[in-house]
């Protein structure tokens, strides 16, 4: 699992690093599964496809997002519109991306454009309805925090060698 793991932290780090000049640190990864799956405000969600099944998703806290795009657009925003909306989507689309090259190893894949989702008590919809999430809690400006939640499984025995 941690080979499947580890480019998600990876990526991660140096894309909040490249794009937004910060610093993230990751907590320690775990289950989930969709039922106990945290509340957040938005998430920006990319689906997978080819050798294998599954969807990249992040998600934080409203205050969080905008901050985060107010900082790539340097413009101020005090409640959700596009750009903060668009902010979250390429933040994740940049994400899967970079984690897409690093996977090719182990899986040929196929990343969706992001969809983001907002509001209070949103759900995320898994591809696999018994999907095992892997969550990667991040702290970001030493007091925000937000996930990466990852759930992948391998069609036909690709990846499992």
């Amino acid at each position: 699992m941690e080979r499947y793991i580890q480019p998600f932290i990876d990526v991660s780090k140096s894309v909040f690093k490249k794009l937004l000049n910060a610093d993230i640190d990751a907590g320690r990864p775990h289950f989930s599964d969709q039922a106990s799956y945290p509340n957040w405000d938005i998430s920006g969600v990319i689906g997978l496809t080819g050798e294998a099944l599954g969807a990249v998703v992040i998600s934080m806290k409203k205050d969080l997002a905008i901050k985060l795009a107010g900082i790539l657009t340097n413009k101020e925003y005090d409640d959700f519109n596009e750009d903060v909306l668009d902010c979250v989507g390429e933040i994740i689309n940049i994400i899967a991306g970079n984690v897409k090259h690093d996977l090719e190893n182990a899986f040929k894949l196929v990343i969706s454009l992001p969809t983001v989702i907002n509001g209070d008590n949103h759900t995320i919809q898994w591809p696999q309805t018994d999907a095992r999430i892997i969550c990667i809690p991040f702290e970001i400006f030493t007091d925000k925090k937000f996930y990466i939640s990852v759930a992948i499984e391998a069609l036909n025995n690709v990846g499992n060698g």
